[in-house]
């Protein structure tokens, strides 16, 4: 049952951005929960051929294999970088009842 399941990370540039994209997407059902590290983080990566460190925030988003098209050109649509990080990781097991939850959010 738990394989259906995905959790995504997506890094925003400010805790606003984190915010409303978290809440449109649960808004539009393409998630169950979002939760936001409030607190930004240092993150370390090459771009256009430079190594650069920025502050982000991070989102851990909970939905489904069935809703990550949309969950990603949503995110896509609302968030402010050219190339945002959208990763998404197979659910490998869960508590019975939050994986119920989850899925009846959806």
């Amino acid at each position: 049952m738990s394989t259906q399941f995905r959790l995504v990370l997506v890094t925003c540039a400010s805790l606003a951005e984190a915010r409303k994209i978290g809440a449109g997407v649960v808004e539009r059902r393409l998630a169950a929960c979002v939760n936001i590290h409030a607190a930004p983080i240092e993150s370390i990566y090459r771009w256009k051929g430079k190594v650069e460190t920025t502050r982000e925030y991070l989102l851990i988003i909970k939905t489904t294999a069935r809703r990550l098209k949309a969950l990603e050109r949503e995110v896509l649509r609302l968030h402010s970088y050219d190339t945002p990080e959208f990763i998404a990781l197979p659910i490998s097991r869960g508590s019975a009842a939050y994986l119920r939850w989850l899925s009846s959010s959806l």
